[in-house]
């Protein structure tokens, strides 16, 4: 199979058959690794899911951070607060 390379927005894209993403068992919106290979780019399905925010932030011990309110002082102009 040949596939060109074309632009889409910003970035490049390729469009892949219907029939050879079913052979390969992959769906609109399933999650692809990318690895280059011997100068070669090879898809492969993965089994990653999306992760929720608390569970991204166990990674970082558990906290999403310091975080504190921060006072930016008395409104100027027209803002409201």
């Amino acid at each position: 199979m040949v596939a060109q390379v074309k632009a889409w927005g910003n970035s490049q894209g390729i469009r892949l058959s219907k029939e050879l993403l079913a052979l390969a068992g992959i769906q609109n919106n399933d999650l692809l690794e990318i690895e280059l290979i011997e100068g070669g780019i090879v898809l492969k399905k993965t089994k990653k899911e999306h992760r929720t925010l608390e569970e991204r932030a166990k990674e970082f011990g558990g906290q999403l951070g310091p975080y504190e309110e921060f006072d930016w002082g008395d409104p100027e102009g027209r803002e409201r607060w």
